[in-house]
């Protein structure tokens, strides 16, 4: 009997085009993180930058979702992660992120927190949320778990 070993590394097709694109521009700012000091005026120059870039309906929500975080939790930092705006603790460490639609041409938008995020509740709670569209209702739920994300 003979055992054949199977290689266990993924080709490179592996990966869509979108998800190569993200990889590149985490790199990227990786890179940038390491060479500069990042301060919030970098920081939002990167994110309107990168909502800049976006298709109108996620642009509109993005810069919304921007103003809410900046208001509800204005310690946070503001940065770009895997190209899309995200928002660091004084650690630097991702704690909420937006992800827009387009970007994997998926149906909704997503608002999503990171394992820092102090949302622990019981054995499981939500970390992300699809969003279609970003009234005041959506923008209320939202500021209550940046209020308890940063808590």
């Amino acid at each position: 009997m003979s055992l054949t070993k199977k290689s266990t590394k993924k080709s490179a097709e592996a990966f869509t085009a979108e998800e190569k694109a993200a990889m590149k521009a985490r790199a990227q700012e990786l890179k940038a993180e390491a060479r500069m000091n990042k301060n919030r005026e970098e920081g939002e120059k990167a994110i309107f930058a990168a909502i800049e870039q976006m298709e109108a309906h996620d642009s509109v929500m993005a810069q919304r979702l921007h103003e809410v975080v900046t208001a509800a939790a204005p310690e946070l930092m503001p940065k770009t992660w895997y190209g899309m705006p995200a928002y660091a603790n004084k650690d630097g460490k991702v704690i909420c992120f937006f992800q827009a639609a387009s970007k994997f041409n998926v149906r909704y938008a997503t608002f999503g927190f990171q394992h820092d995020a102090n949302l622990d509740d019981g054995n499981m709670w939500a970390t992300s949320f699809a969003l279609i569209e970003l009234t005041p209702a959506e923008e209320a739920k939202i500021e209550a778990l940046l209020q308890k994300a940063i808590n």
